[in-house]
């Protein structure tokens, strides 16, 4: 029997957090572990008048990929793809995970390489998403592996996964616009301001935000959500970043990340664990040494750290920042196959200013 809260799941990410409309071209995506929650989705997408494709993936083939795959192969761009890119409405992205360290063994380099091959698809997106062409929305799919990273047992872990999402509430729409309605409020009081200083044990930064807009970022991109976004002037990021928490990409987690900046650049850079990952990310690409993205989390009912970016990016208390691509829709125009979010603490002996005018103290608004 399906799970109540899927299908609310669905119907959020179909019917608020893009819209679908008659006609729409909606592209599904998700791992063969997903399954269930893409059949709940194909019916929303039916039921709302959409046309879907269904893109399905899965763990093992992207590994063989990984490994097998020449310079050619991983050059060579799926047609389908592009064209579902260049000329779909919606695209609806359910993430799974069957083995969280499924990648461990393959290099940081390799990943990056088919990431660089792909850049177009994703500028694509993100390009026609800024002009309103292109609606989007990546959620989660609760699995025993990634309960498993998050120290859960599973039936633990799907009540916090669609508790974040407020799909355990009857009317899981209605909670997303007050969320809505919270965070627009900061947003308004950040408009037209210039300069950003951050403060506390884990970080001594400045960067400026003029002629940049923070974006109000509440259940239409990601779902959960609960997040104020921008993205930096890239030249203008000076000093330096403790990060809290693990960063994990491809599988693998990189621990203890140390950033420093000048004129924007990140200039000195060290992980504990897992560093040739984190310089491999850095040295991608000209951009991927600069900030695409500064960011507040402002889901408090996401408490706890599982090692899901999609998650613990919105922990209440926390900033987040990504090195790399940046949204355009926040005026960044800093490039780069890479954007990478990583994670700091702000609820202990922290403090935001904003044009000299505290913002934020240890992990709470003040506006």
């Amino acid at each position: 029997m399906s799970d109540v809260r899927m299908k609310r799941l669905a119907d959020v990410l179909v019917n608020y957090s893009t819209e679908v409309k008659k006609g729409d071209w909606v592209g599904i995506l998700g791992d063969v572990a997903t399954l269930p929650m893409l059949r709940e989705v194909f019916l929303a997408v039916v039921r709302a008048g959409g046309n879907p494709t269904l893109f399905i993936s899965d763990e093992t083939m992207n590994r063989i990929f990984l490994r097998e795959a020449d310079d050619d192969q991983i050059k060579w761009l799926d047609p389908t793809m592009t064209e579902y890119v260049e000329k779909g409405d919606v695209y609806i992205r359910i993430g799974s995970s069957t083995n969280t360290r499924a990648m461990t063994n393959i290099s940081g380099a390799r990943v990056q390489q088919v990431a660089s091959a792909r850049r177009s698809w994703l500028d694509t997106r993100l390009n026609r998403s800024a002009k309103g062409e292109f609606r989007w929305v990546g959620t989660w799919y609760p699995t025993e592996a990634s309960a498993q990273e998050a120290n859960m047992s599973l039936e633990e872990y799907e009540d916090f996964v669609y508790g974040a999402a407020f799909c355990d509430k009857a009317d899981p729409i209605a909670e997303w616009r007050k969320m809505e309605a919270v965070q627009q409020h900061k947003v308004d009081w950040l408009k037209g301001k210039k300069r950003v200083t951050l403060k506390g044990p884990n970080i001594d930064l400045s960067l400026s935000i003029e002629g940049r807009t923070f974006v109000n970022s509440h259940g239409k991109r990601n779902m959960p959500c609960g997040e104020i976004f921008t993205g930096p002037v890239e030249d203008s990021v000076n000093g330096w970043v403790r990060f809290t928490y693990p960063s994990i990409v491809g599988g693998r987690a990189v621990t203890g990340i140390e950033l420093k900046f000048e004129a924007g650049k990140v200039v000195s850079a060290h992980a504990k664990e897992n560093d040739e990952l984190l310089q491999a990310q850095l040295n991608t690409d000209a951009g991927a040494r600069y900030l695409g993205e500064f960011a507040i989390g402002t889901n408090f009912g996401i408490n706890k750290f599982t090692g899901n970016i999609l998650f613990d990016e919105k922990i209440g208390g926390t900033i987040h920042m990504a090195i790399g691509m940046g949204y355009p829709e926040t005026g960044s125009v800093n490039k780069s196959a890479v954007h990478w979010d990583m994670i700091c603490d702000m609820r202990d002996d922290s403090e935001i200013y904003v044009d000299g005018e505290l913002l934020y103290k240890n992990g709470q608004f003040s506006v």
